[in-house]
């Protein structure tokens, strides 16, 4: 073969070789998740999963909140949101997927002795009317407040059971996700917080230094938010505008299938069927 006609050939094979790469990078589908926190860690198991089964598709979870997570579907900077409440009467424009049930907690640090606080505790100690522990009789010092950001959906289940406004809390530390709450309550035994039970329950386990306790009569237990008996109990969703693409209508049938069953009772949340 000819040095002109060796040159051709191999500039033919590359072209054909850059052809095949355009093609493999075209089939490669990217499923962009945003939203609860609470949710999120669960999540990223379920995608690893997912892509294990499903080469070629790539999953990618990011935090932010349920509000980011619904925000952002409905501005089409995702294709699922993350949000862990029921959606309310003027958010029909989307659907959800239900995966899980999980309850908020009460956390104090592990040397609180503190069992359990009733519902008129708790609200005189987040709207500021009542700010040492020796109030309840098992602990002293002042009380360290920590409350949620606006727009976490756990804010929004807090104030919702205890009837409060947002206006009404008095909080010394606003915080974002679950590990900022707990990393500020591990870290000051005077503190008092609230996240989701399944990660109070996950970090329970893991022996970082904090409790969650009782919010009423009823211990805050996974085994609780399934039977339905613990009151401070939520949906916790995948949220897509109707009719999905067929990529992320296939992922959500695997979220929410019984497949998955087994990590969410690894994160301490009840599936959806409970």
């Amino acid at each position: 073969m000819s040095a002109r006609k060796t040159v051709i050939a191999a500039f033919s094979l590359a072209l054909t070789f850059a052809g095949l790469g355009v093609s493999h990078a075209q089939e490669e589908v990217r499923i962009v998740v945003t939203g609860s926190s609470t949710i999120a860690p669960l999540m990223m198991d379920i995608a690893q999963r997912y892509e294990a089964a499903h080469p070629g598709v790539q999953v990618d979870v990011q935090t932010g909140g349920s509000s980011r997570g619904l925000s952002d579907v409905r501005r089409k900077l995702a294709d699922i949101g993350m949000v862990s409440r029921a959606l309310g009467a003027d958010e029909n424009d989307v659907a959800a997927t239900r995966i899980a049930w999980d309850g908020v907690a009460l956390i104090v640090h592990a040397q609180n002795p503190l069992e359990r606080l009733s519902d008129d505790q708790v609200r005189a100690i987040y709207t500021g009317q009542a700010t040492r522990w020796e109030a309840f009789g098992s602990w002293d010092g002042p009380i360290t407040v920590v409350s949620k950001a606006e727009g976490r959906s756990t804010l929004g289940i807090f104030l919702d059971y205890l009837d409060l406004d947002i206006r009404d809390i008095r909080a010394h530390t606003i915080i974002g996700d679950n590990e900022q709450a707990v990393k500020v309550v591990a870290g000051n035994p005077r503190a008092v917080g609230y996240i989701s039970i399944g990660a109070a329950e996950y970090h329970a386990s893991a022996m970082t230094p904090i409790r969650a306790i009782a919010l009423g009569a009823v211990a805050p237990t996974s085994a609780n938010v399934a039977n339905g008996s613990y009151p401070v109990r939520r949906e916790l969703n995948l949220v897509t505008y109707p009719d999905p693409a067929a990529p992320v209508e296939a992922f959500l049938r695997f979220a929410s299938g019984q497949q998955v069953h087994d990590l969410i009772s690894d994160h301490y949340f009840s599936p959806a069927s409970n």
